[in-house]
């Protein structure tokens, strides 16, 4: 009896492990408590995800790590926005992986947890603010997102998922 249940929870385990979603290289993706939604570039190279941010400052609230800052995105209002920091995230400069570990840049950038829809999936997501104003996408989905997300990445395909859903 014990074989045959090993046997058939080995048949049954394909059926029980779901495919991942695949999503373009580029989606939209809404942050609710933004009130903005994002082109976002899909990154399996970058581990976490990143927001375009500047006048980034770091404080105090109640005994907590706050940041506030301003989007640093084409047509961005002056608004502030002020958020519980979940963690100080150290990136090493990708200029300096040649030589070694010596002498490599570090960036201490504050990590917040924001929620982020894409198609009708929500998911609270840690996001790194940096500022991204130089880039084409604001907001980079990192490999931790889009596990989170059960997405596999198709860079031939573009806004696959269309506009949020959430």
């Amino acid at each position: 009896m014990k074989s045959f249940l090993a046997v058939l929870a080995l048949v049954a385990l394909p059926v029980l492990a779901a495919e991942p979603t695949v999503y373009g290289r580029y989606e939209y993706i809404k942050l609710p408590e933004l009130d903005q939604t994002f082109k976002a570039k899909m990154d399996t190279g970058a581990l976490t995800a990143s927001l375009s941010a500047k006048d980034i400052e770091l404080f105090k609230k109640d005994g907590d790590d706050w940041v506030r800052f301003r989007l640093a995105t084409k047509d961005a209002s002056d608004k502030v926005y002020e958020h519980k920091v979940a963690r100080v995230s150290k990136i090493k400069s990708r200029s300096d992986e040649e030589d070694g570990e010596e002498g490599a840049a570090i960036a201490k950038r504050p990590v917040v947890a924001m929620r982020m829809c894409m198609d009708g999936v929500s998911r609270i997501i840690e996001v790194n603010l940096t500022d991204r104003s130089s880039f084409n996408y604001p907001l980079l989905i990192g490999a931790k997102a889009l596990r989170e997300f059960d997405a596999a990445v198709n860079p031939a395909r573009r806004f696959t998922a269309g506009q949020p859903k959430c």
